[in-house]
C-alpha cells in the first residue's frame, strides 16, 4: 500500500504473487511439457512479466515522486539538465572527427544518446520521463485535485532542467572549451533542432515525447538490457530529428549564447510546440493507453 491506496488485485495477480499456485497449475496443464519441478523453475524465470506488474512498478515510483518535496525534485532536475549537456558535447565531437559524408550522422546521433544515459541510469529527473510516471498515480486514483499536485512536479522539473541545460550551454559557449572547428560543428549540428514549422516540430515532439515514454514502460522488464534500451530509444530520436524540449533547449540555448539564435524564436518556434508535443506523446499515448489496457483487463 503506498499513499494510503492499496492496489486492486485480480486472480492472475494473485496467481502471479503465488509460486506454489502457478507450479500447481503448469503442473496440471495437460499441454505441459515440463516434467519436473527444475524445469518448471527455469522456466519461470523466463517468463515475460505481464503488464500489470510494469504498469505497478511505474505507478509505484511515481507515489514517490508525488511525495518528495520540490527542493528535491528541483536538484534531481538540475542535475539532470547538466547531465544533458553531455549529449551535445558527444555528438558534436563524433560529427567534428567524422569524414563529410552522407553515413556519418549514422555514428555521430550515438552521442545523442549520453546525456539520456548519464540522467536514466543516475536516477535523474527529467522532464519527459514524468510525462508517465506521475501521471498513473493520478489515472489510478481518479482525484481531480491531484492534477495540481502532478503541475507542480512537472513545473519544479521542467524549470530546473532548463535551468541546468542554459548554465552548460552558457559555459560550452562562453569559454573556449574546444577549438574553432569543434565549435563550428556544435553550432551547426545545434541548426538542425529548427523545424519548417509550428505543426511539424508539435508533430516530431509527440514522437519523442512517445518513445522517451515508452523507454520508460520497457525499464521495468529491461534487466541487463536497460542500457541498450535507452540507447536503441534515444538514437532513433536524435537520428530521426525528433524534438525532445530538454536536450533540444541545450542546442537552442547553444545558439543564443554564441548570438546565433534569439530568445523569441526560441519560445515561439521550439519550445512551445515541442512542450506541448512532448507531453502529448508522454500522457496521451502512452499513460493513458498503459492504463486503459491494465485497467480493463482487470475486470469486476
Amino acid at each position: 500500500m503506498i499513499g494510503g491506496i492499496a492496489p486492486r488485485t485480480s486472480k492472475h495477480d494473485n496467481l502471479m504473487a503465488d509460486p506454489k499456485k502457478q507450479k500447481a497449475n503448469s503442473a496440471s496443464d495437460p499441454a505441459s511439457t515440463v516434467s519436473n519441478r527444475v524445469e518448471e523453475e527455469k522456466v519461470e524465470e523466463r517468463v515475460a512479466i505481464g503488464p500489470h506488474i510494469v504498469y505497478e512498478t511505474i505507478r509505484r515510483e511515481g507515489e514517490q515522486e508525488l511525495h518528495r518535496p520540490s527542493s528535491a525534485l528541483a536538484w534531481s532536475g538540475f542535475a539532470a539538465g547538466l547531465s544533458m549537456g553531455f549529449s551535445l558535447i558527444a555528438e558534436g565531437l563524433l560529427a567534428a572527427y567524422l569524414p563529410d559524408a552522407g553515413w556519418s550522422s549514422l555514428i555521430s546521433k550515438v552521442g545523442y544518446s549520453v546525456g539520456f544515459l548519464i540522467v536514466t541510469l543516475g536516477r535523474q529527473q527529467l522532464f519527459t520521463e514524468t510525462t508517465l510516471t506521475v501521471i498513473l498515480p493520478f489515472l489510478a486514483r481518479g482525484k481531480p485535485r491531484l492534477i495540481w499536485t502532478v503541475l507542480r512536479i512537472w513545473g519544479v522539473i521542467l524549470l530546473s532542467n532548463l535551468i541546468g541545460t542554459y548554465l552548460f550551454a552558457l559555459c560550452v559557449g562562453r569559454i573556449a572549451l574546444f577549438d574553432p572547428h569543434i565549435h563550428q560543428v556544435l553550432l551547426r549540428i545545434s541548426q538542425e533542432r529548427l523545424g519548417p514549422g509550428f505543426p511539424v516540430v508539435f508533430v516530431r515532439a509527440i514522437f519523442a515525447g512517445w518513445l522517451i515514454a515508452l523507454m520508460v514502460w520497457l525499464m521495468p522488464a529491461a534487466e541487463s538490457a536497460r542500457v541498450s534500451i535507452i540507447i536503441i530509444v534515444t538514437y532513433v530520436i536524435g537520428l530521426a530529428g525528433f524534438n525532445h524540449i530538454i536536450a533540444g533547449s541545450n542546442k537552442m540555448f547553444f545558439l543564443i549564447v554564441c548570438g546565433a539564435q534569439s530568445w523569441g524564436a526560441y519560445f515561439l518556434h521550439f519550445f512551445l510546440p515541442t512542450l506541448a508535443g512532448n507531453v502529448v506523446g508522454g500522457v496521451s499515448l502512452v499513460a493513458f493507453l498503459g492504463h486503459a489496457q491494465v485497467v480493463s483487463g482487470k475486470g469486476p
